[in-house]
């Protein structure tokens, strides 16, 4: 570790270098990529520095023991117990940084939540989760846009696609793609039995141009009239826009705006992202199959979390957390199980497991 810490800390001062080189600063791409870099390897090099010193206090604390005077000796003992403590938290601090980041943490979030087993109240389910997710956005000041929705009569949601804007929202959200069930008593329910329903999430990073560029060539884009509920034709314009993808067969239709260009334009955001999450999932099987240790294949198929509202509890099966406060976790109060998660999967990735 200390060769790698040494191997960073020898590239931080090179960018440092290059950023107060006139043709460096001249050139604003080049000057903004070293600036992300330098930012990127700052608290690395903070923190190793920090430890370096923490290394020198121990070595003058070790040599204090040695002191014949009994009150230096203790001074030294109990600094010496500090600097341990503080080296180790350092240490542990340092191997985190140097895990490999996901390069898409950053990035906006295409959220996909579909009804799956159970009917209308797994529509209605669906509808909640998606407000669940709309007030954690809210409380964090991110935007969420409708892209797509095919609503169920009774106010629930067959499908609904939408998009996250905000810094950090796929970091936040990525381990939340999976089938969340829920157990209660329907509002349809006359017997009072408790129903067990289904509904998937998929957490989708937002997918730029240069991440996935699609041929023109390789779209069949079909343009139709949207209908609403029942069947009944909304509009009168063929302003619906269905594009598949023909290399891989994806599917992604647009009926929510007045206007063809703008369905079309958000098909496209779906597609792309999920041409990138393809990618990502085919990246980590062969990562997976060559380690042969996969910490949640990240299967949609997946249950990942239970939902029970009779006993006001949510339980999430990957790392054994049982809240007792349902209610407010579906007002969007996710940060601790997000959390949670995210320790989990990043003590995963330090064991070496695959992160996911």
């Amino acid at each position: 570790m200390l060769d790698k810490l040494e191997g960073v800390e020898r590239r931080f001062q090179e960018v440092e270098g290059l950023l107060s080189t006139p043709e460096i600063v001249r050139n604003r791409e080049a000057y903004q990529k070293y600036a992300l870099e330098h930012a990127d390897l700052e608290r690395i090099v903070a923190a190793y520095r920090d430890y370096k010193k923490v290394l020198r206090a121990l070595d003058e604390a070790r040599d204090l023991l040695r002191d014949q005077d009994p009150d230096m000796k203790a001074l030294a003992r109990e600094e010496s117990e500090q600097l341990t403590g503080r080296k180790e938290k350092l240490e542990h601090d340092l191997k985190m940084l140097l895990l490999p980041t996901d390069p898409n943490d950053d990035k906006n979030v295409i959220l996909e939540i579909r009804a799956g087993t159970g009917g209308e109240e797994a529509g209605l389910f669906a509808g909640d989760l998606f407000r669940m997710y709309s007030r954690y956005a809210e409380d964090r000041g991110w935007k969420v846009e409708v892209l797509s929705q095919h609503t169920t009569g009774v106010g629930g949601m067959k499908e609904l696609i939408a998009m996250v804007h905000g810094k950090g929202a796929y970091s936040a959200l990525k381990y939340e793609s999976g089938t969340h069930r829920v157990q209660r008593v329907p509002v349809t329910e006359t017997q009072g039995r408790i129903h067990t329903s289904a509904v998937t999430v998929a957490v989708l990073p937002e997918a730029e141009e240069v991440d996935v560029h699609i041929e023109p060539a390789d779209l069949k884009v079909d343009v139709y009239r949207s209908t609403g509920p029942g069947g009944q034709s909304v509009n009168t314009t063929d302003s619906a826009v269905r594009i598949t993808h023909l290399p891989s067969g994806l599917v992604v239709t647009c009926q929510d705006e007045k206007s063809q260009h703008k369905n079309k334009a958000k098909a496209l955001k779906v597609l792309r992202a999920r041409l990138l999450d393809q990618m990502i999932q085919e990246q980590n099987d062969r990562i997976s199959q060559e380690r042969k240790s996969q910490v949640g294949s990240g299967d949609r198929s997946e249950r990942i979390r239970t939902y029970n509202f009779p006993q006001g509890r949510m339980t999430d099966h990957r790392i054994g957390l049982t809240l007792y406060r349902l209610e407010s976790v579906m007002q969007g109060e996710l940060q601790a199980l997000l959390d949670a998660l995210s320790t989990h999967y990043e003590a995963q990735a330090l064991l070496g497991g695959q992160g996911h």
